[in-house]
């Protein structure tokens, strides 16, 4: 962990270095984005929770033996290692021939490969598919924040059982605060949760979900607890408001999108100055913020206005590839829930407004990954889960190998450059300090990405919530 006086230096130093920006700022900043101070992670709860999966063990020191070591920062697997994690969750030593401390729990792992658990930047933990468009409006109909939670306690322990550790939970309900709490506190088994609480956005764009409901049932005015707001002052009410309400992250709308109704999939929303007040106003709080972009000038909106990630970016150009990159702005791709929705479309089981979206942007979406890939923007990990089944993170990793990015750019996305984006410190490698965020593959997921799908043993903070050898 980091010790609190560097913390809050790093803290003084982003909070100049934001005055600063806001200061000099201009329609094409040549600054990076500003920049928000790293976080530490909060210790391990004392035990787990009565009714837990009997896996999860107690405080006590972990060692992992007979390791084949890819540690997250993009170099080559080391054979033949140990590693140790402290009864506090704490990565202490890898090396070769560590002698077990007493008490401690040892695995042989017998030369399959460890990984640092992965990080999913894109999630929707509270939603999951529905059969078709009418089941997803009665769903939406019927259903309250109670239902919302006890569902996204089940996704969450179907993703942490595939692997991921940690996820970015980019627009829900205030329930989604309600689930990263109860994980953090020992009672429920999930991965460590970042979240944006409401997404933000204009009345009638992507992120307001009354649209094509009749006015008689839904409030007349636009609700900024919900995330909806129009004008400077009104989107910095609710970013305020989200951020009372626990968010780690503040979430926009800057296009249109897929599954909304009534809007075009790239047309812009939210205004520049708009964003600029969102971002202002985070980076005040120490927030950063993602946004949902798919249509060119939205995206390129988004990253003049300060964002720290472009998620989709399905209609990229060079120009904007080349702003992105020269201000350090990654992208979050969601290759594969693209894939998914053109199935989705192509079985009926979308309206015809998002059908016809989402058989128009996924192409789109392909194309534009491969040009920010190879233009060499920062990629971090994203699925869109909760559009698809939770528990199928990792076929991102593999729908962007497909595409082109080499499966070492792949993992190095959904560890070290996840953890980058997302602020947090201590996650995302396998090293000293690091949290002891681990798992362990059959086969080689350098060879085929696909290893990854079915991990045999997941350990969150030192602690073994799932083995399969």
């Amino acid at each position: 962990m980091r010790p609190l006086a560097l913390l809050l230096a790093a803290a003084a130093a982003a909070s100049l270095a934001c005055a600063g920006a806001r200061e000099g700022a201009t329609d094409e900043p040549a600054a990076p984005i500003c920049p928000v101070p790293e976080r530490a992670i909060a210790p391990a709860s004392s035990g787990p929770a009565a009714g837990l999966p009997p896996a999860i063990a107690g405080p006590r020191a972990l060692l992992l033996r007979g390791a084949r070591v890819i540690d997250g920062g993009g170099g080559p697997p080391r054979p033949g290692l140990d590693i140790l994690v402290d009864e506090t969750g704490l990565i202490v030593k890898v090396a070769a021939g560590i002698a077990a401390p007493a008490d401690a729990e040892v695995i042989d792992v017998g030369g399959r490969t460890v990984l640092p658990g992965l990080i999913d930047a894109h999630t929707h933990l509270l939603s999951e598919p529905a059969s078709s468009f009418p089941a997803l409006v009665t769903r939406g109909a019927r259903e309250g924040e109670a239902d919302r939670a006890l569902r996204g306690a089940a996704n969450a322990w179907a993703t942490l059982q595939a692997g991921f550790t940690t996820v970015r939970n980019v627009g829900g309900t205030l329930a989604d605060r309600s689930l990263r709490d109860a994980i953090d506190a020992g009672r429920l088994p999930g991965p460590r949760m970042l979240v944006a609480n409401h997404s933000i956005g204009i009345t009638g764009g992507h992120c307001d979900h009354t649209n094509g409901l009749h006015p008689e049932k839904i409030p007349a005015e636009p609700d900024f607890t919900r995330g909806i707001a129009d004008g400077p002052d009104g989107v910095r009410k609710a970013v305020r408001y989200q951020i009372k309400q626990g968010a780690d992250v503040i979430k926009i709308c800057a296009t249109g999108g897929v599954l909304s109704q009534g809007d075009g999939v790239g047309a812009p929303q939210l205004s520049a100055e708009e964003m600029r007040a969102i971002v202002d106003e985070a980076g005040r709080a120490e927030r950063k913020v993602a946004a949902h972009a798919h249509g060119t000038q939205g995206i390129r909106d988004a990253v003049l206005a300060g964002v720290h990630s472009v998620e989709h970016g399905s209609i990229l150009d060079p120009p904007t590839v080349a702003l992105m990159k020269k201000r350090g702005v990654f992208l979050v791709p969601t290759t594969y829930v693209g894939r998914y929705v053109e199935g989705a479309a192509e079985a009926g089981r979308l309206s015809p407004d998002s059908a016809a979206k989402a058989q128009a942007i996924a192409p789109r979406m392909r194309e534009s990954f491969r040009l920010a890939y190879k233009s060499g923007v920062k990629i971090a990990n994203g699925s869109d889960a909760g559009v698809f089944p939770h528990g199928d993170n990792a076929l991102e990793l593999a729908e962007m190998v497909e595409l082109g990015m080499s499966p070492a750019d792949a993992i190095v996305a959904a560890t070290a450059s996840a953890a980058e984006l997302l602020g947090l410190a201590d996650v995302g490698r396998i090293a000293e300090g690091k949290v002891g965020d681990l798992i362990v593959v059959d086969g080689d997921p350098l060879a085929d990405i696909r290893a990854l799908q079915a991990p045999a043993l997941v350990v969150k903070g030192g602690r073994v919530y799932v083995r399969r050898f």
